[in-house]
């Protein structure tokens, strides 16, 4: 049994939300930059170029890439021999959220959802745990801002609708969406599972490296077809039209119940923001 402060994590959070808020990760600026060279509209390579130089300054100048700071989604995976010490998880997490959002002046955005008012330091975060093998803590910091969020749509499919079935329900998720979530996107799936699991796979998908593929060639094959399709809608960087719409097609699935086939799409923005530790 490993024992593990609680303060390291909430240290560990402090920091990766300072720096996804303000540093954009290389896998994604890679992918800006291959869509500045195959993009064939000249309002969409202005708008790539301005999207690049707007990412360098926020890093040279920690400073948030984008006003939307989002909301604090925190993804652990905790060793089931991991012991944990020196006061409660859960809020050491939000502890960290808390310091990094005041510190690094970011924009204040949850509040109480009918009443409206504003808790002022960006808590409470939304949390995800799973307990794996081992005795080590992964933790992943996805600030996620709500132009792209609002854009995210739940299909409970029926089972004669199939693999075009899937197919029709994301582009049209992605069309509908337009220049709203602040393209070029990336898309999360989750296919199967249940209403709220085929979300969560959604969002966990886009904290995968991007653009990397699918471990599964089922899936890889599909993410592939997903995004020749979407860029082929012709929306564009920042919905002002062009063949970069979407940077990447992230796919999980998981099995599910013979009535259904749930597919949840969870739209990111141009910034991508996630960054990992390990403790």
């Amino acid at each position: 049994m490993r024992e593990i402060d609680v303060k390291t994590v909430r240290e560990t959070v402090f920091e990766l939300f300072m720096s996804a808020c303000c540093e954009i990760g290389r896998d994604v600026l890679e992918l800006l930059r291959k869509g500045l060279e195959t993009e064939k509209s000249p309002f969409g390579r202005e708008v790539l170029s301005q999207l690049i130089e707007n990412d360098r300054l926020a890093a040279a100048r920690h400073m948030p890439i984008c006003q939307d700071t989002g909301m604090a989604v925190v993804f652990m995976e905790i060793g089931q021999d991991v012991h944990f010490v020196g006061g409660d998880l859960n809020e050491a997490i939000e502890d960290g959220v808390r310091q990094a959002y005041r510190e690094g002046c970011f924009r204040a955005s949850v509040l109480s959802p009918l009443e409206r008012v504003n808790t002022k330091d960006n808590t409470p975060a939304i949390v995800h745990m799973k307990i794996v093998p081992g005795d080590s803590v992964a933790i992943t910091a996805a600030p996620k801002g709500f132009g792209s969020e609002n854009m995210s749509r739940l299909w409970m499919l029926t089972p004669s609708q199939g693999i075009e079935g899937v197919k029709q329900a994301i582009v049209e998720t992605v069309r509908l969406a337009g220049g709203n979530p602040c393209p070029p996107v990336v898309v999360g799936v989750g296919i199967g599972g249940t209403a709220e699991y085929a979300m969560m796979m959604a969002k966990h998908s886009l904290t995968r490296e991007c653009g990397m593929p699918s471990e599964d060639p089922v899936l890889a094959d599909l993410e592939r077809e997903l995004l020749e399709s979407i860029n082929a809608l012709g929306i564009g960087p920042q919905g002002l039209g062009g063949t970069t719409t979407a940077l990447a097609v992230h796919i999980e699935q998981m099995h599910t119940h013979i009535a259904g086939l749930p597919v949840a799409v969870n739209m990111q923005c141009h910034a991508a923001r996630h960054k990992s530790a390990v403790i």
